[in-house]
């Protein structure tokens, strides 16, 4: 008897596969080639050279983020060319607010089986977003793992680098009393709280494939995978101003969680949580998982996706330029000197579905 010969495939892993996605996202790499990277793929590394980039005194800014359980509603609904998006977004957001400007992007992708279609899919997103933030997409790793991931499962993680000029970094020291604070409206539910978001899906009993109840121009699956906003060439735009003291990235812990990391002490951040309406999304959450305003500002951005707070006298200056370059922007509050027992961030409300109450105030933790 002959003893079989086996090979990689046979075990589940096809090398070729992987080779023919590379190949097939060479054209969307190339695509996101910025100053001071050829976003070349197919080395063993990548170069960036941050002088032909423009930088003098630069420091560099990284960070790392995933796209969390939404993934499983992009696997559920097989739709998967906008999922790359949200991961570059949480990259990218994280990094502008402590004001730098995104220089390259590197993504690992971990599935059970590749499938080139949707792998294209996911790394076309992936290049969308590093298009929409003038990030580079200069290098990934695909990993093809049978027996950790089942048929049509995958796993997502990215990794950005950004540069600021040392002199132009962001800390949040400079916030003071009488700041003003800006509010720019996120996209829908971004990429946090889909473990409950997929619960209350559940609960509904509607299909990813029929009509959303809060959006009848698109199915369920289509407005929960609306991908998380990129704020990188807006805020950018505006920190030339000088006008800006201090960023937050509204993710999950909501204000009260996000908006005392940047404060430094003796001041106190009040949010008036009735400047803007609730989205549509956020009132069908609310409602079909009977959840209190108290948890909904603890697990989802409530239709702010990031803060910015600003110099009194450059607010109006800072909100026109947002406008202009197509953000949604609220006065949301203002920085007042904090007294010894009042937390960093209070937010109260006025009347309606969208509002808080003292119970709110007494429950925020951050002091």
């Amino acid at each position: 008897m002959t003893k079989k010969s086996y090979t990689y495939k046979d075990a589940g892993v096809d090398i070729d596969a992987g080779n023919d996605l590379v190949e097939s996202i060479k054209p969307a790499a190339a695509s996101t080639r910025r100053s001071g990277c050829n976003a070349d793929l197919g080395g063993f590394g990548a170069l960036f050279d941050l002088k032909a980039a423009g930088f003098k005194d630069p420091i560099l800014v990284s960070g790392t983020d995933g796209v969390g359980t939404k993934l499983k509603i992009a696997t559920e609904y097989n739709k998967h060319d906008t999922i790359g998006i949200d991961l570059v977004a949480m990259c990218v957001n994280d990094l502008i607010v402590q004001g730098a400007e995104p220089l390259f992007f590197l993504d690992y992708f971990a599935t059970g089986h590749l499938c080139v279609d949707a792998g294209r899919d996911i790394i076309g997103g992936i290049a969308e977003g590093c298009r929409r933030s003038n990030a580079a997409l200069i290098g990934g790793e695909t990993a093809e793992m049978p027996g950790m991931y089942k048929d049509g499962d995958y796993d997502l993680a990215g990794f950005c680098v950004g540069a600021a000029e040392r002199e132009n970094l962001l800390s949040g020291d400079e916030v003071s009393e009488g700041d003003v604070v800006l509010g720019l409206a996120s996209s829908g539910v971004h990429s946090n709280g889909f473990s409950l978001v997929r619960q209350l899906k559940e609960l509904s009993g509607i299909s990813y494939d029929d009509p959303c109840p809060f959006d009848r121009s698109k199915t369920l699956g289509e407005a929960l995978l609306e991908p998380t906003k990129i704020y990188v060439k807006s805020t950018l735009k505006v920190l030339k101003t000088g006008a800006v003291n201090g960023i937050s990235h509204i993710t999950g812990g909501g204000f009260v969680e996000n908006i005392p990391r940047i404060l430094p002490k003796g001041v106190a951040v009040h949010v008036d949580a009735s400047i803007w309406k609730l989205p549509a999304v956020f009132n069908w959450l609310k409602d079909m998982g009977n959840i209190t305003a108290q948890e909904m500002a603890k697990t989802f951005n409530c239709g702010i996706g990031l803060v910015v707070i600003v110099k009194a006298s450059q607010a109006e200056e800072a909100k026109a330029l947002f406008e202009q370059e197509g953000e949604v922007v609220y006065k949301v509050g203002t920085v007042k000197r904090k007294t010894p027992d009042e937390p960093k961030c209070t937010v109260t409300g006025g009347a309606g579905a969208w509002s808080y109450d003292k119970a709110w105030q007494a429950i925020s933790e951050a002091k």
